[in-house]
């Protein structure tokens, strides 16, 4: 022990010791031996069954295997669960980075990586002890209860023990039973993977000479369903080539005792086989369409830079086709036999995206994200390691996929905010951690906005990324034409406003002329509060120091911050009255708005509420694109890349919401998000049109959007971050301060900020509340450090 850290002395041996990542928050990865029977199996990589604690067994990650002998006992690795490398010394590089660059252990960063079923840990089992016999005198009721099924089962799972007591005490009930020996522990890992195993049909071989075919039908009169089922396979089979026993009985329209009767004639035979649980079309690679002058001149200058730069920012405003230069990029990666990953920041864009790429692409497009189930992460994994899966198109946590020969990474929209996460660590950003990922293969990576991140817009400047810029739409189609409706003209006793008579008339308009109109309005539910008419009181979360948004359709008011749901109020806990007003408006109470106004049109509505299924969000996208639905209302959701033809109008109701956030970067989320919504309007054949509607008409943000002028906003909010000593001339990082007791979590704040304040205090804002100072029950304080890019100085503050 020196200065209260652990010291680990290291000497050379012959045998040989893992340094293991096991998916926990540890402050550091620990070191078990290798024994001897297990030496040939191991590489780095494979996933290892070892010991943790008393009873406790993890599935861990071999990082590295050395000959150095700890200055502690090891204990012995159990198992090897893998007979090749799951994961390449590539990620595990990528995962130490990641662990050191976002301040967290390289456990969480395996937490997150990796599908859950490849994350074993010990299934806890209970064994009845012989030896304690059958008197149960001393036990208490719960104790009784659970030792009889004991004794009678002779084994049970924790989850059986919480059925029988049904109730929350089962762990001090197992506790007391273990420390009497009344039963013992047993601890496995489980792997809970399984393939898929379908039953397939074959044709006896024998009858695969046409004549013996035909002399079994002529002699073959008195089974006419069997015939027809026989005739279905022949033809299913020249079609398709495999028939599934499924598929064959459904398109036969025939029963399974059918099938058996041609099986007990020896004509047809039945195995089982594994299949994919995803279905993947024909690989194919059809690029039929012609890209236009500048487009061109911009696919030259991506492919000039990628020869002496490793990332390119393409700066296209919105329509401007850049997704058809993607496409070339990909083409040609997939022709060198490379992999492709296109970055999305949300799962509700990538259903579009991959119905168009699949047109041209095919079988060649696997998609991955948080939607599908954990068997299917599992193939997919597979399908990237082994290089059969080229192009990937994923949202963020598809950058943790073992790609064996990545060449080119594409970060579209690569402004957005989803792709950092928040909760849990790793607190990543994905487009900046793609850049260190394809740095690990030489790979390029491809940045792509109408509205680029002020830091990467910095970085083109200045040289160290290429910058390719389009400024024209696809087809020379006019940018959308920018109109403001001060909503305080028409306000009635400090109401907002949610139709304006100047957005209804376009919109009655421009349906009549068969177009589609999408609003966007960035609060879900019906209203984000409900108040007391008679005192002004506002219910509020029990957990969260925020109020509850009312969601009629439910009839139940729910806090968005931590999920928790309660019934509606009707009596005002302050003053006793009924009364209540609902205040504001989300996204419910627009489409029930516009109903009542518009019932002759048909209106969908898109947020998180309403896309809550794996093909929830396409089948919405899906009926605007048929033209099935006249409006759409939505959150974000809508506006991000979503691509519609028939779109010649986009109201934005409630501008003074974006313009509104306590944050350094509010300026440039509002420019970006008013710019990404107004460039869903007029994409085809003409002009579109956008409505702002906001009190707040003479904020600077709007005279840019209005232009549509990104360069006159870069210039005027570098300033402001220079000035202010924010990004991209610092590095920030952030700590969040949580505990139940308020006192003692101001107390922390101030101890902490004070221990490191001699050495950073001119960079401390801080410590102090955030705006909402309360989450599930967590009252949070925060420090920000501002850090010059001085890469001593933030290594030494991150320690």
């Amino acid at each position: 022990m020196l200065n209260g850290r652990i010291c680990e002395v290291y000497f050379m041996s012959d045998e040989l010791y893992a340094e293991i990542i096991i998916p926990l928050a540890l402050p550091k990865n620990y070191t078990w031996s290798i024994p001897e029977e297990l030496t040939s199996k191991l590489q780095v990589g494979c996933r290892v069954e070892v010991g943790l604690g008393k009873n406790k067994k993890y599935a861990g990650i071999v990082k590295r295997i050395h000959s150095e002998i700890p200055s502690f006992d090891t204990k012995a690795v159990l198992n090897v669960l893998d007979t090749e490398p799951i994961v390449f010394r590539e990620q595990l590089v990528f995962w130490e980075w990641m662990a050191a660059y976002y301040m967290c252990s390289e456990g969480e960063v395996m937490q997150a990586a990796m599908p859950t079923y490849f994350k074993l840990s010990s299934h806890t089992t209970l064994l009845f002890n012989e030896e304690y016999g059958e008197d149960f005198s001393d036990l208490d009721d719960d104790e009784f209860l659970v030792a009889e099924a004991l004794l009678l089962k002779k084994e049970l799972k924790i989850p059986e023990v919480q059925q029988i007591l049904d109730n929350a005490h089962t762990y001090p009930v197992v506790k007391r039973l273990i420390d009497k020996k009344v039963c013992l522990v047993w601890e496995e890992l489980k792997n809970e993977y399984k393939e898929k195993k379908e039953n397939f049909v074959l044709l006896n071989p024998k009858f695969s000479d046409e004549k013996e075919l035909e002399k079994l039908m002529n002699n073959w009169s008195k089974a006419p369903r069997q015939m027809e089922l026989l005739l279905a396979f022949l033809h299913y089979q020249k079609t398709e080539g495999e028939v599934s026993q499924v598929k064959l009985l459904q398109k036969a329209n025939a029963s399974l005792a059918q099938l058996k009767g041609l099986i007990e004639k020896d004509v047809l035979r039945t195995e089982k086989r594994s299949v994919d649980r995803i279905r993947y079309m024909p690989k194919q690679i059809s690029l039929d369409f012609e890209l236009s002058k500048m487009q061109e001149d911009a696919l030259e200058s991506v492919n000039s830079f990628f020869q002496h730069k490793a990332v390119c920012l393409l700066h296209g405003v919105t329509s401007s086709g850049k997704t058809m230069l993607y496409m070339k990029l990909m083409a040609e990666q997939v022709s060198r036999g490379k992999q492709v990953l296109y970055l999305l920041p949300e799962i509700a864009l990538t259903s579009q995206v991959i119905r168009r790429l699949q047109k041209y692409f095919g079988g060649y497009i696997t998609v991955y994200h948080s939607k599908f189930n954990q068997n299917e992460k599992v193939e997919i994994w597979n399908k990237v390691k082994s290089g059969e899966a080229k192009i990937v198109v994923g949202a963020r946590s598809s950058l943790f996929l073992p790609f064996s020969e990545p060449g080119l990474i594409i970060c579209d929209e690569e402004h957005e905010t989803s792709f950092k996460q928040q909760e849990p660590a790793p607190r990543y950003h994905a487009r900046d951690s793609a850049i260190y990922f394809a740095s690990l293969f030489n790979a390029k990576v491809l940045l792509g906005s109408a509205t680029p991140s002020v830091e990467s817009y910095a970085n083109a400047l200045a040289g160290k990324y290429g910058l390719v810029e389009l400024t024209e739409r696809f087809g020379a189609i006019k940018m959308p034409m920018i109109e403001l409706i001060d909503t305080k003209k028409f306000m009635s006793q400090k109401v907002k406003v949610m139709i304006s008579p100047v957005l209804k008339e376009a919109i009655e308009r421009d349906v009549a002329r068969g177009k589609q109109i999408i609003l966007f309005q960035n609060r879900r539910g019906y209203s984000p509060y409900q108040i007391c008419l008679t005192c002004g009181w506002i219910p509020q979360c029990k957990y969260c120091d925020v109020s509850l948004a009312f969601h009629k359709l439910l009839n139940k008011l729910q806090c968005h911050y931590c999920g928790t749901v309660y019934p509606t109020i009707t009596t005002c806990d302050a003053c006793g009255n009924h009364q209540f007003g609902q205040f504001n408006f989300g996204t419910e109470r627009i489409e029930e708005e516009l109903q009542e106004q518009f019932p002759h049109m048909r209106i969908g509505r898109m947020d998180v509420d309403t896309v809550k299924g794996k093909n929830a969000h396409d089948n919405i996208i899906q009926l605007f694109e048929q033209k099935r639905l006249d409006i759409l209302v939505g959150t974000q959701m809508v506006v991000k890349g979503l691509d519609f033809d028939n779109v010649s109008l986009v109201g934005i109701l409630d501008g003074d919401a974006l313009l509104g956030f306590t944050d350094f970067r509010v300026n440039e989320r509002a420019f970006q998000l008013m710019e990404q919504v107004s460039g869903r309007s007029g994409r085809k054949d003409e002009q579109g049109h956008v409505l702002i509607q906001l009190k707040n008409t003479a904020h600077p943000v709007l005279t840019w959007v209005q232009h549509h002028d990104y360069r006159k906003f870069y210039d005027e909010e570098l300033e402001k971050r220079r000035q202010y000593f924010y990004p991209p001339f610092s590095r920030v990082i952030q700590v969040t301060f949580r505990h139940k007791n308020n006192q003692i979590v101001h107390q922390a704040a101030t101890l902490f900020a004070s221990m490191i304040g001699e050495q950073f205090g001119k960079y401390m804002v801080g410590p102090a509340e955030p705006l909402v100072n309360r989450v599930r029950n967590l009252y949070l304080m925060e420090l920000m450090i501002k850090l010059p890019k001085d890469a001593a100085l933030i290594k030494s503050c991150k320690e």
